[in-house]
């Protein structure tokens, strides 16, 4: 006689089909039945943040598929796993709370019919979207682990941007986003960079800040996801990062210093924003192969247009704070491609973009030269 974990196991493995599978686990124990699905998805979802995945990196790759019952299912395992063990790193806790993570359910051998009757959804649709979550989590692979998971000893996180910096960079930003004038949207971001490459050159200089490169993961959402990750590249380089574009997981790693992920972050967010307001703006009322071929060659040219524009910024601090700045920079540089290529000792360079659209191209530049900086 098959056992219900057996039977799972057949289902993800293909030796009997979906909805043969799927009827055996309905007329089966409901009790052992929802036990072991859950226990399965917990595992996995183990096995996962044990190899390099984070929590809102896990909940972003599984809600990409477009079924809000499997986002719920990992949220809920991430709580369990955090639940179960004594030691946890605080951005991983800071993680499950951006997430609302938290132990609702009374005991895990009921946690799917709880959750179907929490969730409004029937307990059948909830095992086969609980299958089809154990079918993603098995393809996906290890990743760098940038966060030491929970069970393990917690880390410090390296010193962070100066508080009274951030509160002023984002505010700078919201100003630009939330403009309706290019010219004010464009002077609110240029200020924010500015004051990012100054502050980024101060910590450089100063002797007494001992900092070390790392990487940190920076989600890029379809359409249009490689035109965006050439805007996250274009800012990551204006603020000495570097990137390694993950198209197969929806992310980009960025390599750099505390001080400057945290400006390409909130930059290239920030930019994002602006960026698709524009587009909207100046898009063509036109068929959709027109309008598709418009919206990435606008983005290709916004992004290599702000690419300079920032790097102009970031160029004409340096140049203020003096010729001894430039062999630390360079010192930098190379620690910063040395942890990269660590992580990823093979990598491939993306292919040039095709620009289809001369009307996007210009749209594109000339949103850029009105995008605010900062």
């Amino acid at each position: 006689m098959t056992s219900v974990r057996e039977t799972v196991a057949a289902v993800l493995g293909g030796t009997i089909g979906w909805e043969d599978g799927l009827d055996a686990l309905t007329v089966a124990s409901a009790g052992e039945v929802d036990a072991v699905v859950w226990a399965s998805v917990r595992e996995a979802v183990g096995r996962l943040t044990d190899r390099g995945w984070q929590p809102v990196e896990l909940h972003r790759v599984v809600a990409r598929q477009g079924d809000p019952g499997q986002a719920r299912l990992v949220v809920d395992a991430i709580a369990a796993r955090l639940r179960d063990e004594r030691v946890v790193d605080p951005r991983w806790l800071d993680q499950a709370g951006e997430l609302g993570a938290e132990v609702w359910w009374s005991g895990d051998d009921d946690h799917l019919r709880a959750a179907a009757t929490r969730w409004r959804v029937d307990r059948v649709a909830l095992i086969d979207a609980a299958l089809a979550l154990l079918r993603t989590l098995r393809g996906l692979p290890a990743i760098e682990v940038l966060i030491p998971p929970p069970g393990t000893v917690a880390t410090t996180p390296a010193a962070g941007s100066d508080p009274r910096l951030l509160h002023r960079v984002r505010s700078l930003l919201a100003k630009a986003e939330a403009t309706a004038f290019p010219a004010e949207a464009e002077t609110y971001t240029a200020k924010a960079q500015e004051l990012i490459a100054r502050y980024s050159l101060d910590v450089a200089l100063d002797p007494a800040v001992e900092v070390v490169p790392f990487a940190r993961r920076i989600g890029v959402d379809h359409p249009y996801e490689s035109e965006k990750a050439s805007l996250l590249d274009a800012v990551a380089r204006a603020n000495r990062c570097h990137t390694v574009w993950s198209p197969e997981l929806g992310f980009s790693t960025v390599f750099g210093f505390e001080a400057d992920l945290t400006a390409t972050e909130l930059v290239y967010t920030s930019l994002l924003v602006q960026s698709h307001r524009a587009m909207n703006t100046a898009e063509p009322r036109a068929g959709k192969a027109r309008v598709k071929a418009f919206r990435r060659s606008f983005l290709i040219a916004y992004a290599v247009r702000i690419g300079e524009r920032l790097e102009t910024v970031t160029a004409s601090a340096a140049a203020e704070a003096g010729g001894n700045v430039l062999p630390v920079l360079a010192s930098r540089d190379v620690q910063v491609r040395e942890t990269m290529e660590r992580a990823f000792p093979r990598t491939v360079r993306s292919r040039g973009f095709r620009v289809n659209s001369g009307e996007g191209w210009e749209s594109g530049r000339e949103a850029a030269d009105r995008a605010s900086l900062g």
